[in-house]
């Protein structure tokens, strides 16, 4: 794709026939559920206007001054701050409030304690639009409750790359479940009262490069992939879209009129606001008049700039009005004008922490069990071995942190059911001590304290010794543990080199998960670097701050990944059963460079599992992941972020308390170099300042069955603790849809929990390239030991159409269609045909 790439048009047709394949795409997510369609006013927000509302958004604008109405219109500083986000100052004088915006993908993200959730990917793994409705509603009586008018949430770009930092904050690399998903979750997250924002629009599917990246894709694949989940949204009744970092075909999202009147307004009939993700707005005039509203988190643009291009005639001041009556209507519409919003109930921290514990166990992932490995027997001795087995992993970093009241380990809750239980960290992500015997003069480099105002130096040598390098030359992570801001980290150089610079930009102050804080706080920074043995210069500067400072100095070395690897495997021979418990800390603002663990990871897994081949990996990861030692483990387990509630899941699904009940949202790739953006970086990660999306359509498992590429895991794979069969298929065409229906039996002596899924094939009719299959519809679904439902799963129009570039518009793919019934999108059981449409 070059230059000249087409774009699509601003403004699309209406064709009333076929805009109705847009249907009520909550009702839609309901019968994907088997749920009862929620009610109109629920599905929208919970608060339904009077007749007055619209006469009362007018009435103030019309007594708004200028600067007041400017000021709606970007973020300011909070003086009572939350610790949220964004604010935006009310005005008092006519009783408007300001607006507090939280982060809030996997809860409420303030300073306050709030219901750490599992990870959105973890969710969308149990299959159940139901349970993502309770999910958002959780975060929106939270939201509520801990003084949020605006919830930053949910992000419903698919998942294209394994790479991309945000997959775990993310559903799927599937438009329908997607579209699903997000749907239920705003409903739950409105039907609270709080203002749900869905983001990042559009195409914000990597981290690397994501403020300048240039998204280039053509008409029909930004619709059948991306647009379909935020369409969605709309229909389920937003009041916010958040406009993301990157441009689209040459135009930065937030001021890219195509997108934000032409799709947005024009196509699907958004009549909330638009705002910019923080710091995206580049203009004054091109970003207003092409349809954004409001710029976060300041007024670099859309304040002063602003009030002067109205002044001068720049700006016409209708353009200030449009986007001060949308951020006025929704306020209206959830009662924030008139004092009928809804009561701003207590945290309820208990029904909380059974949504987060039930969301975990529901999306739980059992990748591969072999010889009854699980579930576990609690008479049995166990071996728990990885740093996340003894600190849980709750949550991603970045805007995805929230601070939990309580985060039990792994390690307490399997010691709770087991008859003996062993401990051993297998790598030491936070570095030994550096021996004093290697510094010269020594300095105890584990609690160096600096006084308030003073300044602390130290100029001296290192000498790498044999006993720390095997090699002349090894890879040696200094590992650094600090107080107060990044600004008074200490500068460390070795031999000159200045190991823990300030990083530009947000990244610096977003916090991980795992690998950005020590047991006790300090904050946490890495660099490694290739010493050779011998002598090296080094030199430390540390300023204490207010309240002084400390600093710690370690190190992680082929010798200390060793010794933690011969502890752990002496522990997985102890014992009858291991759990090792894998990780990789995924943040905001940085993409993954491999899908391989990180650090010495494989090095322990193949060590421990041919110590004892009763081992079960428990993966606390963020998305996809390679796994070269698979076949030697006896279980994987996917657990990814599990939320505050994580261990007690964990456990529970381990010892067989509850059947495994997630499937994957996302395929699993075997390797760097077999997945749909390998090998050719202008699809990932974009060359000279522009990505391809060259795939087209065929995005997720769609591409690994147009390629004919073996996946290590498939798209809807999971196992569970018994097993089912699928027979007697039957399809029916209706003018609403096509319902599918079938037996499903549990063939297995345990009760357990099964996601039958529904795919389709492409339409003879329509002469444009169409995916192999795609996923139809789905249901989730338990059942007790041998017994068996007879289920019909709806298929929704939309999904069974194609995107016409020479109409801009869906078609309908009529003619016979093939459908297929299984377990995943490669475990395919039943086959049947259908005709559509006629």
């Amino acid at each position: 794709m070059t230059d000249t790439a087409p774009r699509f048009p601003r403004r699309f047709p209406r064709r009333s026939a076929l805009r109705l394949l847009g249907g009520a795409v909550a009702v839609a997510a309901a019968a994907a559920g088997g749920l009862t369609p929620p009610s109109r006013a629920h599905a929208r927000g919970g608060h339904t206007p009077g007749a007055g509302a619209g006469a009362r958004v007018e009435a103030l604008l019309a007594r708004l001054t200028r600067d007041e109405k400017i000021s709606l219109l970007h973020g300011a500083t909070d003086l009572h701050p939350l610790g949220q986000a964004g604010y935006v100052p009310g005005v008092e004088r006519l009783g408007i409030p300001p607006l507090r915006l939280a982060d809030g993908p996997a809860g409420v993200r303030v300073t306050r304690h709030a219901t750490a959730l599992p990870a959105p990917v973890l969710l969308a793994s149990a299959f159940d639009p139901g349970l993502a409705r309770r999910y958002g509603q959780v975060i929106g009586r939270e939201g509520r409750a801990l003084g949020q008018d605006v919830l930053l949430s949910p992000m419903v770009n698919l998942i294209r790359t394994p790479y991309a930092g945000r997959n775990f904050e993310t559903f799927s690399e599937d438009p329908v479940l997607s579209a699903h998903l997000v749907a239920a979750e705003i409903e739950g997250i409105q039907g609270e009262g709080l203002i749900a924002t869905v983001k990042h629009f559009a195409l914000n599917n990597q981290e690397r490069d994501r403020m300048s990246v240039d998204v280039r894709v053509d008409e029909r694949t930004l619709h059948e992939t991306e647009l379909r989940g935020f369409e969605a949204a709309v229909a389920a009744g937003t009041g916010a879209v958040m406009g993301a970092y990157n441009k689209v075909n040459g135009t930065f999202a937030c001021e890219n009129e195509a997108l934000l009147t032409g799709v947005l307004r024009e196509r699907w009939g958004f009549t909330g606001w638009v705002m910019s993700d923080w710091s995206a707005a580049h203009s004054t005039r091109g970003a207003l008049l092409a349809g954004l509203d409001m710029e976060m988190p300041d007024g670099t643009h859309f304040g002063t700039a602003l009030a002067s291009a109205v002044r001068d005639g720049t700006v016409p001041e209708r353009y200030v009005d449009r986007a001060v009556r949308r951020v006025l209507g929704v306020m209206d519409r959830f009662g924030l004008l008139d004092g009928t919003a809804p009561h701003r109930r207590d945290r309820d921290a208990k029904a909380g922490a059974a949504v987060a514990r039930e969301v975990a166990e529901a999306g739980a992932v059992l990748l591969r069990n072999e010889h009854g490995t699980l579930p576990l027997a609690g008479a049995g001795s166990v071996a728990v071995i990885g740093p996340t087995g003894a600190r849980p992993l709750v949550s991603g970093g970045g805007s995805a942190h929230v601070v939990p009241e309580h985060a039990d380990s792994p390690l307490d809750a399997i010691r709770s059911r087991a008859a003996r239980v062993t401990y051993a960290l297998g790598e030491d992500v936070f570095g030994k001590p550096v021996p004093a015997s290697a510094l010269d003069p020594a300095f105890d480099t584990e609690a160096q304290r600096v006084e308030a105002g003073r300044t602390w130096t130290y100029d001296g040598t290192l000498t790498v010794t044999e006993a720390e390098a095997e090699a002349e030359v090894e890879d040696w992570t200094f590992v650094l543990h600090y107080s107060g801001p990044p600004p008074l980290r200490p500068k460390v150089r070795l031999d000159g080199e200045e190991l823990f610079p300030l990083m530009p930009g947000w990244n610096e102050y977003f916090m991980g998960g795992l690998l950005t804080h020590a047991d006790d706080g300090l904050s946490v920074r890495r660099k490694t670097l290739r010493l050779t043995r011998g002598p090296h210069r080094l030199s430390i500067t540390a300023r204490g701050g207010d309240a002084g400072g400390l600093f710690r100095l370690r190190r992680i070395t082929d010798a200390t990944r060793a010794g933690d690897v011969a502890e752990a495997v002496r522990s997985a021979r102890s014992a009858r059963d291991v759990v090792l418990f894998a990780y990789e800390d995924a943040i905001e603002g940085q993409d993954r460079t491999t899908i391989a663990l990180p650090g010495n990871q494989e090095r322990l897994i193949e060590a421990v599992t041919a110590a004892n081949p009763r081992t079960t990996v428990v993966l606390n990861t963020s998305s996809a992941t390679s796994m070269p030692w698979l076949e030697r483990t006896g279980a994987v387990l996917q657990m990814y972020y599990p939320g505050q509630e994580g261990a007690a899941a964990t456990a529970a699904v381990l010892y067989g308390e509850c059947d495994p009940g997630g499937r994957l949202t996302q395929s699993f790739p075997t390797d760097d170099d077999h997945h749909p953006v390998a090998g050719d970086p202008r699809r990932y990660p974009g060359v000279a300042g522009t990505e391809e999306y060259t795939e087209g359509i065929h995005v997720g498992h769609r591409w690994y069955d147009a390629e004919d590429v073996r996946p290590l895991f498939p798209f809807g794979h999971g196992l569970s603790y018994t097993s089912f069969a699928y027979t007697d298929p039957d399809a029916h065409w209706t003018p609403d849809g096509l319902d599918v229906a079938f037996t499903v039996r549990n063939t297995g002596p345990r009760d357990g929990v099964d996601v039958p899924q529904v795919y389709a094939g492409p339409s003879p009719d329509l002469p444009l390239d169409q995916p192999v299959r795609v996923l139809a519809g789905y249901r989730r679904l338990a059942l007790r030991a041998r017994e068996e439902r007879r289920i019909t799963v709806r298929v929704e129009p939309r999904t069974l159409s194609s995107w016409d570039p020479g109409v801009h518009d869906w078609v309908l793919g009529t003619g016979p269609r093939t459908l297929w019934i299984g377990a995943s999108s490669r475990d395919l059981r039943l086959r049947t045909s259908v005709r559509v449409g006629g």
